[in-house]
């Protein structure tokens, strides 16, 4: 099998089928917007077009951060999935200003919806995908966090742990979360504002869409914007790691460590105490095997260690890390 085929088959999974069932939406949604006039619909049409553009940016941001290391760049491509993501965000705060501003427009000046039937159809074509597609995102959270839930406890499971997962499956869950809901929202204003008097409804749907697109933008913004500056990884790797190098029965302590998060990866930066009496070559052996079970470890991809002798002191505490 060819290389470059290799490289797309790592690529992020969620992203990959958001922006199948994006691009089918966004046509549909179009049509449906252009010919019902409705600002609800509008609104569904641009943020499926965002999700669209955004999740192809993320999903070769995602290919292209599975780079092994350089010489040149050492430390590998990990980050560039935060570049890609920061792309995605800029394009979802632009349609999120348009959609808000189309919402002010129809309040202003309300209009009849029409095609009533191909506009429902369209949005609960969209219910359906959009909620498909939140299902796999759960489901790479709860592979990538290693959280082990299944079924029900997949909803409950995601909220809980989506800060831990990859920085595109992160933005999936939160586009298609507001999707699905968005959706729902719409077909709400829709029907209300075909059937009552209350028309500026449809354009009060608009504007709440758009703020869940702005409120998603500044959400992904905010945490990819901490992975490219450096993040040091979740508590749980961090403890994941320090029980790797305590169960050794040659390691004595922890003196301190240092594990960066570049994407979904982790690089591990740790001096470790080992009992006393050690030959030089025993110790080295000793390193050696610890790097090797750390590597092992899901998603560690570099390790760098250095050894001393045990100074009698407990010196490991585990890191109390600040929520995002």
């Amino acid at each position: 099998m060819s290389k470059p085929w290799e490289q797309i088959k790592k690529g992020n999974t969620s992203s990959f089928y958001a922006a199948i069932g994006n691009l089918f939406l966004v046509i549909l949604k179009g049509i449906a917007a252009f010919s019902s006039g409705s600002g609800a619909m509008f609104a569904e049409a641009m943020h499926t077009g965002a999700d669209a553009v955004n999740q192809i940016f993320v999903f070769i941001g995602s290919i292209l951060a599975e780079r092994k290391p350089t010489p040149r760049f050492p430390t590998g491509f990990g980050r560039l999935i935060n570049v890609f993501c920061m792309g995605a965000v800029i394009v979802v705060t632009i349609m999120a200003y348009e959609t808000v501003l189309e919402g002010i427009h129809l309040i202003q000046h309300p209009i009849l919806i029409e095609k009533l039937g191909f506009t429902i159809f369209s949005l609960g074509t969209s219910m359906a995908i959009d909620g498909y597609v939140l299902s796999k995102a759960m489901r790479e959270i709860a592979r990538e966090t290693r959280s082990g839930v299944k079924g029900f406890g997949l909803i409950l499971g995601a909220v809980k742990n989506v800060k831990r997962a990859s920085p595109p499956t992160r933005l999936v869950f939160y586009e298609d979360l507001v999707a699905t809901f968005g959706a729902v929202l719409a077909i709400g204003a829709i029907l209300i504002s075909r059937f009552t008097p209350i028309k500026a409804l449809d354009g009060f749907a608009a504007i709440i869409i758009g703020f869940l697109m702005g409120g998603v933008a500044f959400r992904v913004g905010y945490d990819n914007m901490a992975g490219l500056i450096g993040v040091s990884a979740p508590k749980e790797v961090e403890d994941d790691v320090s029980q790797i190098i305590l169960t050794d029965p040659d390691v004595m302590d922890i003196n301190r460590m240092r594990i960066l998060q570049e994407g979904r990866f982790h690089h591990v930066e740790s001096y470790i105490e080992l009992r006393r009496g050690l030959t030089l070559a025993e110790a080295e052996n000793i390193k050696h095997r610890i790097r090797d079970s750390l590597l092992a470890y899901d998603d560690v991809t570099d390790v760098t260690l250095g050894i001393i002798e045990d100074n009698g002191v407990k010196d490991w505490r585990p890191t109390e890390h600040t929520p995002l």
